[in-house]
Order: structure tokens, then sequence, then C-alpha cells
């Protein structure tokens, strides 16, 4: 059953007739969900500091947000950090679109968090978001003493499509061996492109995330439908998900993802890691940053700061 504070937010989109994002153009679709936190999301709790930066990547500068959690008179080190990627598709969002969540992560986990301003399709192809990613990732380990962080205790995470790159840093910081990650924070995360999974077709209509718009994020970011096979596109593929993090697998029933991120944490437990799914039965994609309007939203903000306060303590 579909969660009531779900269902009257659908209901209010269909009567005001709000515009599906594959009916917008990226440019449009970027601006009205940049507009519509203001109605979904709760407003951002204050925080001991945050500074916007810029990591150097292999495609040029690439943004970045530093959040310090509160109280800071308190801190005797350190504290653990966060490395953020945000979702939307891998086409739309930003910093701002996902600053509350961010603020919110940092204090209820006690830990910094940085966040990172990709680049994002049509304008910057697959894997450019990927580039980018583990780069900015690189770049806080290389400048953990002037952010204030403690690089041996670093998570990744996203939601969404930023879940999916959470996944694909993790798998290649492992392979490389050089930057140990404690924890991946994986909500609702995309880590098939194929896009066959029940759920794709169950959820495909109705509840926000339509199999249009999918198809519409993954044509922005995936020209060749060849790459769906690439790993770095679908970390589900990966022949070899062992020796990786442990991980909080989040994810919602009426979400298309569901599925492929359900048997995503299946691979990573019966790889030998350890991994915890909790799925929110009655809840839609997108929903952990709508505190507002759907309550459920705030449980599952302190679920992933409480598991993230355990992992990188």
């Amino acid at each position: 059953m579909l969660h009531p504070h779900a269902k009257f937010l659908l209901d209010l989109m269909v009567e005001r007739q709000i515009p599906p994002t594959h009916t917008l153009t990226p440019a449009d679709a970027r601006a009205f969900y940049r507009e519509r936190r203001a109605v979904t999301q709760p407003d951002p709790p204050p925080i001991a500091e945050t500074r916007d930066l810029q990591a150097e990547g292999p495609h040029g500068p690439i943004p970045l947000r530093l959040y310090h959690p509160q109280p800071a008179a308190q801190r005797q080190s350190a504290p653990p950090v966060l490395v953020y990627y945000h979702g939307g598709g891998w086409v739309i969002g930003d910093l701002d679109t996902h600053d509350t969540l961010c603020r919110e992560l940092a204090n209820a986990a006690g830990c910094a968090v940085v966040a990172v301003d990709y680049r994002m399709g049509p304008e910057h192809r697959f894997p450019a978001a990927v580039d980018d990613c583990i780069a900015a990732t690189r770049w806080v380990r290389d400048h953990a003493a002037e952010l204030g962080v403690d690089a041996s205790r670093l998570a990744v995470g996203g939601d969404s499509a930023g879940g999916n790159l959470a996944t694909v840093v993790a798998i290649a910081l492992r392979d490389a061996g050089d930057l140990p990650v404690r924890f991946q924070l994986l909500i609702y995360p995309a880590t098939d492109q194929r896009r066959g999974w029940p759920s794709h077709t169950s959820n495909g209509q109705g509840y926000l995330l339509t199999a249009d718009t999918m198809d519409y994020f993954h044509d922005h970011y995936i020209p060749d439908k060849a790459q769906d096979l690439d790993w770095r596109a679908s970390p589900l593929l990966h022949t070899d998900l062992s020796r990786l993090p442990p991980a909080l697998v989040l994810t919602a029933g009426y979400d298309p993802l569901r599925d492929e991120a359900l048997q995503y944490s299946h691979k990573l437990t019966l790889a030998g890691n350890r991994a915890t799914h909790i799925n929110f039965e009655r809840q839609i994609h997108g929903f952990i940053t709508m505190g507002r309007v759907i309550d459920e939203a705030n449980a599952a903000v302190q679920i992933c700061a409480a598991e993230l306060r355990r992992a990188l303590a």
C-alpha cells in the first residue's frame, strides 16, 4: 500500500499538472528540480561550517561543498567524512538540490560531508560523471588536512544516480588499492542500465519516476546501448564484487529501481561483504529528500546517519 503522504504528493502533482521530467529540456528540468525543493524539502538545518571548493579532475575543475557538523566546539579531533554524489539521473541535480540532505546527514552522523557536483549529460556523457567522482574522492583524501577531516575514515554515498556512482567509486578504488573506503551509503541506487527487472514494469508508471523518464535520463547520459554492459554504468554486472566496503542499501517499494538495488545488495552479501538492505515498502523513488511532505523520509535519514556513525566510529 502506498504511503498516504506519498499518494497525496502524487495526486497533487497530477492536480497541478506538473510536467513530467522527460517532457522538459535538460536546462528546464534542472531548474524545475531545483525550484521544487522548496515545496518538498525541510528547511536546511544549521551546521557548523559550509565551504564551496573545487577539485581538479581529468575534465577540469569539479565544484564541491564541504559540511562540518554541529557542535564544532565539542570536537576533539578531525571527524570522518562522507563523499556524497547527488541523484538526478546523471542529468539534473546539483549542490543546492541536496544541500538539506547533506546537512542532515552531517549533523546526525557526526561526520563531515563533501558533496560533489559532477559533470552530467547530455553535455558530458558517460563516463565523465564516473571520472569526476573518482577524482573528487581522491582529492578529498589528498586535502584532508586543510578540509579538517579524517581521510582514514572515509565513506562514499549517494541517491539514485548518485548511488550508482558511489558503487562504481567503491569498486574502482578497491581495484586501484590506494584509497580504502570504510562504508557505502546506497540510497535506491541504479545498478543495471538494461532496465529489465520486474519493478521496472510494475512501478514504471504513476510513481514519479516513470519508464519514460528513465529512458530520458539514460539516453542523455549513455549514447551507446553497448555501454550498458560496462560495469561503470551497470555495477551489478561486475564479475567480482568481493572485498568491498560494508554497505547500507535503502530501497522504496514503489520504485522502478527497487529490484536491481535489492539484487545488488544480495550480490554484495554473496560475495562475502557485509550489506544491509532496508526497504521502505510504501515509498516512491526520491522520497528521502521530501521530509517536509513525507514523514518516513525523516526516519530514513536517521537510519542512514546511524549506520554512517557506526561504520565510521
